[in-house]
Order: structure tokens, then C-alpha cells, then sequence
């Protein structure tokens, strides 16, 4: 089995508080913690309570403030809901110092026997081998991506949809670490989805600078297991905007189908009087 890599490793500090790393390098480049990793590293949290015996199913946070590298460490601390044999559950909470980040829940379950199953299709889009490489530095560190050339897709219904392959750099057995890699790579594309129908009037490279954005609250499903180290694709669909706000949702599957993973997030996207600091917005 391979080492977890030390964003993946938790210390249990006792009294509920779990200690937590950061990535080497700041995937965005304006000194806020993503929250991908938040996510993920709750995932891990919630595992090593469970001492591997269930699987995360479900994770919905809400991120009230913008955490900072250049503070420090994170720790979270877990406030268990319930155990029991088929699901359990807990609180976590992300601080920094005194500064509460996030707050989210967490719903672990023991996987059982097929009693009916059913899922949608994958989307019929180029596979990775026929997508150039990018470069997006939100999605787990040292990961591939490859995005769909399709700048004016939309869904049935006329949302705004943006596709990207995503590999992660190395295999690991634990499911935890393989559904915390999925988690970390979900949230970064909403926002940037939704300001395609608007390309003539905004554009991604002016957040954090004369608009404000971020994510407000995430919530992932977790429904497969994906296979560490393989292609994944991850289909974002932004399907409001409005209010100063977007609303968006997606799915994960894997190279072969399968459906590993839903989310849907909140964020805003507001105009503001003045330009922003770069490295202070949120």
C-alpha cells in the first residue's frame, strides 16, 4: 500500500481535535485555504473515528470564513452524532487559532448487498487520451487534468456545463483517501461554469479582483468506489445565477461509467465598489 500523502494524514490530538496539513503550495495563489481540502480532510477525519469500519456517504459543509496558509495549521474538531452498526455520523468543525472556518457533517455507512440498482449515463465526451492537458489548481495537488474542449456546452435544459478529466498522481487502497481526492476536486469549476453564458460581460480571471466570489456550502454523495490513480470525469453544471449568488451541481464517474460521486454547492459571484486585494478576497 502507498504511504497517504501528508495532506491525507490525520493526528489524533485527543479530546476531539485532529491535527491536519496543509499542501506544499497554495493552489490558487491568494493565500485562502481551498475548500476542497477542507472537505477532504474532514473525510479523513470521520474515517479514522470510524477506524475504517464504515465509509463516508455523504458530506455537506457550510464555509463561513476564508481560512489562511500563511496563518498557520488547521485543526478539526469532531463532535460525534451517533455510531451504529450500519451508519454513523459526526460534526466536524475547522479552526484556525480561534477562528471558526467550517462546520460540516458527515454520514458514514457500512456498504451492503445490492437490493436494486440503477444509476444515469456517463456523458458522451472525448476520453482523457483525446484532451489536451491544463493546468487548474484546484484540483487535488500534483493531479492531472485534461478539459473537454466544449466552451459552449450546455445540459438538456440550457445550463452551462464544463467537463474535466482528473488523476490523481498516485494509487491508494484506502477508500477514504480515493473518496477525499474526489471530494477536493469538486468545488473549484461552479463558479467559473456559470460565467460562460456571460463571457461578453465577465470572465473568471476578475475574481477576487473587481468581483467578489467563493464557496459558500458543498455538499457530496458518494455512491461507487473509484479505482486510485484512474481517470475520472467530473461534469459541472451551473444551472442559476442570479442574486449575487450561482447555484451549481455535478457528477463524478469513471473511465468505465460508473457513477462514483454527486454534488451541489452554493457560491456567490457579487460586484463590489472598489477592486479587491488579490490575496485578501473571498
Amino acid at each position: 500500500m502507498t504511504e497517504l500523502p501528508e495532506v491525507l494524514q490525520v493526528k489524533d490530538e485527543g479530546d476531539g481535535r485532529w491535527a491536519v496539513s496543509h499542501p506544499g503550495s497554495d493552489p490558487e495563489g491568494r493565500d485562502v485555504v481551498f475548500s476542497g481540502q477542507i472537505l477532504a480532510q474532514m473525510i479523513m477525519v470521520s474515517d479514522a473515528v470510524a477506524h475504517g469500519e464504515k465509509e463516508a456517504k455523504s458530506i455537506h459543509a457550510v464555509f463561513a470564513r476564508a481560512g489562511r496558509y500563511s496563518a498557520g495549521p488547521m485543526e478539526l474538531v469532531v463532535d460525534p452524532m451517533h455510531a451504529g452498526r450500519a451508519w454513523a455520523s459526526n460534526t466536524i468543525t475547522a479552526v484556525q487559532g480561534d477562528v471558526l472556518l467550517s462546520r460540516g457533517l458527515v454520514l458514514m455507512n457500512a456498504v451492503e448487498p445490492d437490493l436494486i440498482r440503477h444509476s444515469p449515463r456517463m456523458p458522451d465526451v472525448p476520453g482523457p487520451e483525446d484532451c489536451e492537458p491544463t493546468t487548474f489548481g484546484v484540483v487535488y495537488p500534483d493531479a492531472e487534468a485534461r478539459l473537454v474542449d466544449r466552451p459552449d456546452a450546455v445540459t438538456e435544459d440550457g445550463s452551462p456545463v464544463m467537463y474535466v478529466w482528473v488523476r490523481a498522481p498516485e494509487a491508494y487502497d484506502s477508500i477514504a483517501a480515493n473518496q477525499a481526492i474526489v471530494a477536493w476536486s469538486e468545488p473549484g469549476l461552479i463558479i467559473g461554469t456559470a460565467m460562460r453564458p456571460h463571457s461578453g460581460e465577465i470572465d473568471i480571471s476578475q475574481a477576487h479582483r473587481s468581483i467578489s466570489t467563493g464557496v459558500i456550502s458543498h455538499t457530496a454523495h458518494f455512491h461507487d468506489h473509484a479505482e486510485g490513480g484512474e481517470w475520472l470525469l467530473i461534469a459541472h453544471a451551473a444551472s442559476y445565477a442570479g442574486n449575487g449568488r450561482v447555484y451549481g451541481s455535478g457528477a463524478v464517474f469513471t473511465h468505465r461509467g460508473a457513477l462514483v460521486s454527486t454534488f451541489g454547492q452554493d457560491s456567490m459571484v457579487r460586484a463590489v465598489e472598489a477592486p479587491l486585494d488579490f490575496k485578501r478576497a473571498m
